[in-house]
């Protein structure tokens, strides 16, 4: 992971090795907890970055899926209303023809 503020030493060099009080298996420890202290501060950074500031190709990519569902949506509605007309006038064609002529004739 690249540093953004990171000093560049801390990934190459072990501030720790040659401590006195330190064996190498203890500086060698130390080192990768700084290192990924390092990296978390990172990522923090980058996280609030990425809040404070939202993603215009993120939101240019959203806008145009929006508007094709909603085209989709629409054209479904007009294909589902034309599916239902159909089926009302052909009951009520079919309901005209089953139907005995009731008529009085003299």
């Amino acid at each position: 992971m690249a540093t953004l503020d990171a000093e560049p030493d801390l990934f190459e060099l072990n501030p720790y090795e040659g401590h006195p009080n330190l064996s190498q298996l203890e500086a060698d420890v130390l080192w990768e907890y700084a290192k990924l202290n390092q990296q978390i501060k990172d990522l923090v950074i980058r996280t609030r970055q990425l809040s404070d500031a939202p993603d215009k190709d993120l939101l240019d990519t959203l806008r145009s899926l929006e508007r094709k569902m909603g085209l989709v949506m629409t054209l479904f509605k007009v294909s589902a209303w034309g599916v239902i007309n159909d089926q009302t006038s052909v009951e009520t064609t079919d309901s005209f023809d089953n139907t005995p002529d009731t008529t009085i004739r003299r």
